[in-house]
């Protein structure tokens, strides 16, 4: 079990679509955002790793058509994402417009973000297929998946609960006007890289 959350957390730690998005929310919203956005990750966590234990996402892994689907699907969002906050960017420049974006992101808002985003990764039903087999029994039961998923599902939460608290802690520094703008650009163009990348692999 050990070893089964060490691997899952060097997976959470390296940087993707799920730490940015928790990133951007902390640093943007607060913590209580971004704990939200990472729990909303880690709910997406649980899906792939229940689903990966039951076969489920191994029929997505071989299937090269349902695969490019669910990408496809997952670098549009990311894209979408992306776009949303260069255009916030692009927009920014008075203070009523700055509080009026704060209040729009709740905690209902990030969540929802985070597990939509986890969601449609495809590269996270990979990981899942890879991993879950090599810490389950040749006929696993029911509690065993559950107790792996369980596992997965609080290193993620802990993880990005511990970026989004670290990151909060810099607020009143992100939402100064000025830097709220390079945020959003920065953000922006992060996400959307990442939905071409994700796209083109």
């Amino acid at each position: 079990m050990l070893a089964f959350m060490g691997v899952v957390l060097l997976a959470a730690m390296v940087p993707g679509p799920d730490f940015i998005i928790v990133t951007h929310h902390a640093a943007v919203s607060g913590r209580r955002a971004g704990v939200a956005a990472g729990l909303g990750i880690a709910s997406g966590v649980f899906v792939w790793a229940v689903v990966a234990a039951l076969g489920v996402a191994s029929l997505l892994a071989a299937s090269a058509i349902a695969f490019t689907v669910v990408k496809l699907i997952g670098a549009v969002y990311l894209g979408y994402l992306g776009l949303k906050a260069l255009i916030g960017a692009w927009r920014r420049g008075e203070k009523v417009q700055v509080k009026a974006q704060f209040t729009a992101t709740g905690a209902g808002v990030a969540f929802r973000q985070g597990l939509v985003t986890n969601l449609l990764n495809p590269k996270c039903a990979v990981f899942f297929v890879a991993l879950m087999p090599q810490f389950l029994s040749s006929t696993p039961h029911v509690g065993e998946t559950l107790l792996l998923s369980a596992l997965a599902v609080l290193v993620s939460a802990v993880w990005f609960s511990v970026l989004a608290n670290l990151v909060g802690l810099l607020k009143r520094f992100f939402t100064s006007p000025k830097v709220r703008k390079v945020l959003d650009s920065v953000t922006g163009t992060i996400l959307v890289a990442f939905g071409i990348k994700i796209a083109l692999d």
